[in-house]
Formats: C-alpha cells, structure tokens, sequence
C-alpha cells in the first residue's frame, strides 16, 4: 500500500473568471505545493469547493492533478456524501482514474446512527480496492462519528486512518491509543497538529498547507526528532496564522491568502462568496497577519 505523507494539504481548486475549473492552473498549483512541502494532496475536499463541483468535474480533476505529479505525491480524492450508492459510484469512478486514496467523510445532513456509519463506509471501502481515509467533522456535519465506531472501522483492511476534526482531545487520544497498527489518525484542523502528533498521531490534512507547507513541514520534522520543546515554539508562531485562516468559512480565507500571495486561483463559487463589506472586513484583520509570515508556495 503506497504511503500517502504526513502533510496532507487540502487543495483549493482554481476557477476561471467564467467560474469554469482551471484544470490547467489546478496542474501548476498541485506541483507547486508538492515541490513547496506537501506529501500529498487531498482533492475534492471542502476547501476544494467540492459541494459546487458536479461529478464530471471532480473526476477530470482527479485524473489532471494526478497525471500533473504522477508518483511524486498522493492523491486523496474526496468523493463520498450522505448517499452511499452515489458515492461508490463516484469512488469507483475515482480509483479508475488512477487517485491513491479515498477520504470518506461522516455524512452531513440525514445524521445516521452510528450502527449506519459502520455500514456506510464498510460498504463503500468493499467496493474499491484503494485506501480510505475517514474524515469526522462535526462542525460540518452535525454528527460526531465516536471512537468506538472509528476503531471498529479501523479493522477494515483497506481503511488506512482517520482525519480527525472533532476537536475532542479525549476521544482523539482514545483512537490513536487502541488503534490498530497501520491505522493514522491525522489531525483536520491546522492548529491542533501540535497536540495531535504529540500524542502519537500522524500528521495533518492541512488548510494552511496550501501557503505555508515548508513551515508545517518543520514543525512535523522537529516533533518527529523528539524536539518537542522547538516544535512547541513553531507551533506557537504558527498559531496566529492558523487561527486567521478561519476567521470566515473556510475556504475563503486560503483562496484569498494563496490569491493575494501572487498565485492566481481565480474567484470563488456561489455560495462561497462573501460581499464586499464581508471581504473588506476580513482582510483588515487577515492581512497584517499574513504579512507576518513568508509564503511557501514556489509556483
């Protein structure tokens, strides 16, 4: 099973001013970000814009990013929702196009049991051959997968790890604990990397690392050495930086920073669009903190 990284990063998709996906721009950021400290690329994603992507879309853009890095990152492609059937599909559609992985988010909206969970995703990771990734995120989805059902998924053969964004230390703590060799728990929010990985997680499905990936990928090297007090001191300069990048709906704040870096993404979609007021308000807080950083981002 091939080994899909520490750093994760969540890529923004480029769109053209017409609102069309800028498969040749999606091409030179991927490559950009690999060659700027990313391991792998998760694509698909929210902060891909997913949700207003149709399924021709999200596959050619798949098939693009990895023929643009070839073997030289993963491909995570995110390709599940709250209908299963659907979502095989689409995971199928995605492992024929060559993707190294699949990331299976908690469904949002119909709030299954957790009995349903296990089933929802036993039954998508049966019909690929790829590894999966869970994703729980319940600031999303209004629905907290728990760590006993994380941990019976973790028995599926091709059920590789966890991206874990329920900001519950205890409940994170308790997966990476009775986890199964193989099994990753990569954290999902940017600022709890520190604590994540100190703990005996993996690493991270990282937002952050669409601008600063050299700098995250420091942080990951000095944690692994075992210099837990250097990586303490990044990670407390990171903090501010991380923090910034949620002062609004993720992913407007990144294809901001990544825009206003000088690397062309394009405008949003509907409805991730804020109005001007809304923009304006967010830059005189946003901008003085990423003035305080250097970009990594070599495009």
């Amino acid at each position: 099973m091939a080994e899909l990284g520490r750093l994760l990063t969540a890529m923004v998709t480029p769109f053209t001013e017409q609102g069309d996906v800028d498969y040749g721009r999606a091409r030179d950021l991927a490559k950009a970000l690999l060659k700027s400290g990313s391991d792998g690329l998760v694509i698909g994603g929210t902060t891909g814009e997913a949700p207003s992507m149709s399924n021709d879309e999200l596959i050619q853009l798949f098939a693009e990013v990895k023929d643009a890095i070839g073997d030289d990152g993963a491909v995570v492609a995110g390709t599940t929702n709250n209908n299963t059937r659907a979502s095989i599909d689409l995971s199928r559609e995605a492992e024929n196009v060559g993707v190294d992985a699949l990331l299976l988010t908690v469904p949002a909206y119909n709030k299954p049991t957790m009995g349903g969970l296990n089933r929802h995703f036993t039954t998508i990771a049966d019909a690929v051959s790829i590894p999966g990734i869970l994703y729980n995120v319940p600031s999303r989805t209004a629905l907290n997968m728990d760590a006993k059902t994380t941990l019976r998924l973790a028995e599926v053969p091709n059920i590789v790890g966890v991206k874990e964004a329920s900001s519950d230390p205890d409940q994170i703590a308790y997966v990476i604990k009775e986890s199964p060799d193989g099994f990753n728990v990569w954290s999902g929010n940017d600022n709890e990397i520190f604590s994540i990985m100190a703990t005996g997680g993996y690493g991270i499905v990282s937002v952050a690392g669409n601008i600063i990936g050299g700098q995250i990928q420091k942080m990951i090297g000095l944690i692994l050495a075992g210099d837990i007090e250097s990586a303490a001191a990044e990670h407390l300069r990171l903090l501010p930086i991380f923090n910034a990048l949620f002062y609004i709906t993720n992913p407007i704040p990144i294809r901001y920073a990544i825009n206003r870096s000088g690397f062309d993404v394009g405008p949003a979609r509907l409805p991730m669009v804020p109005e001007t007021q809304e923009l304006e308000a967010f830059s005189a807080r946003f901008d003085p903190i990423m003035d305080q950083y250097s970009i990594d981002l070599y495009g």
